[in-house]
């Protein structure tokens, strides 16, 4: 799953899926889609991560008490 990056802009490829929708967890692994050569790994700040379209993240992905 590819989502932007907020402070670049460009784009990061999503690794771990599974911590992406766990809303107990802050960051999540990718690597930037960005120049020519593969990128490595990471950790990113889901606060930092938007939807390719600008849109924010779930909040069910991000708080773990959405349902309060």
């Amino acid at each position: 799953m590819y989502l932007k990056h907020k402070p670049s802009g460009d784009l990061v490829e999503v690794m771990d899926t599974a911590a992406l929708f766990d809303p107990f967890k802050d960051a999540v692994s990718g690597r930037f889609h960005a120049g020519e050569e593969m990128q490595d790994p990471a950790a990113f700040s889901k606060a930092e991560l938007i939807f390719p379209s600008d849109e924010a993240l779930p909040r069910c992905w991000v708080d773990p008490h959405y349902k309060h």
